[in-house]
């Protein structure tokens, strides 16, 4: 009776939650999502196409199985006289259920391959990006292209009020930090990931992309964002009990912006003699 009860407050909460829900956030999470979240970069894209093709398919599989298996339980059944066959082998029964499957499979595979193929492709990158998952925030050092040598940590600005209080709630709640990664727009970004202590996971929804940081290892993903805006993601390993407080931020600015953001960074950087700790991003 009590995990009953749990489990019907738990559902009350979560209809109210929705029922009330303040706006959508653009780049990040939608009032009722039920669906991918908005892509904007071809690889997103791609992966969305590609689960609602693999999804149409099992629909188109699961109506022509059970239609056939309701239409001759219906029509063939004992009530009506029907008298089952006598058969032991049919060479084109046992074709048919080994070619069908095989094109089906080999339907799934072609596009599913080139998805795969693509994302690993971090060739012709305009610049590289490390990410580095910490007990509990992100780590981004610029390591070539504009903004070489930039390097800062982004960490949960979100007030103490609003998570362990009853202060109101925002649309990035829990989603808003002290430095977002930024980046230009229409140009491909290499990110290599690592971890100084468990497994994290780089993960932006929008952008297709999720990468775990292991700790010893160094792995590479890229992304291309197609449009202006800021991109919101979460560490999609769970790494402890602040695993729910390392969001991630991704500003994506427009060539002359982001150069002026990097100049910024780089006249902070001098003024501080060196230290690697910019000011952070501004749109």
């Amino acid at each position: 009776m009590k995990q009953l009860k749990y489990y019907l407050t738990a559902a009350s909460a979560l209809f109210v939650s929705s029922a009330f829900a303040d706006q959508s956030l653009p780049g990040g999470p939608q009032v009722n999502g039920i669906d991918f979240q908005h892509p904007v970069t071809s690889i997103a894209r791609d992966e969305r196409d590609l689960n609602y093709m693999v999804m149409l398919i099992c629909l188109a599989i699961g109506i022509l199985v059970f239609g056939v298996m309701f239409y001759s339980v219906f029509k063939h059944r004992k009530s009506k006289g029907a008298v089952a066959a006598q058969f032991h082998e049919s060479t084109a029964v046992e074709v048919a259920w080994t070619v069908v499957p095989l094109l089906i499979v080999i339907a799934m595979v072609i596009p599913a391959t080139k998805t795969v193929v693509a994302q690993q492709n971090v060739s012709d990158s305009y610049m590289t990006v490390k990410v580095t998952g910490y007990q509990w925030k992100w780590g981004y050092e610029y390591v070539d292209g504009p903004g070489k040598g930039i390097s800062f940590y982004s960490t949960l600005t979100t007030p103490m009020s609003e998570i362990f209080g009853d202060a109101p709630k925002p649309n990035d709640y829990l989603l808003q930090v002290d430095h977002p990664l930024v980046v230009p727009v229409d140009k491909k970004i290499r990110i290599l990931t690592t971890s100084m202590d468990v497994l994290h996971g780089w993960y932006v929804p929008s952008f297709g992309v999720q990468m775990d940081a292991i700790p010893g290892f160094i792995r590479e993903t890229w992304f291309k964002a197609e449009q202006v805006g800021t991109y919101y993601g979460q560490c999609a390993q769970v790494c402890g009990r602040g695993h729910a407080f390392m969001p991630i931020v991704v500003k994506v600015l427009s060539q002359p912006d982001y150069e002026a953001w990097v100049k910024s960074e780089e006249a902070t950087l001098k003024k501080n003699g060196g230290v690697l700790a910019p000011s952070g991003a501004t749109s």
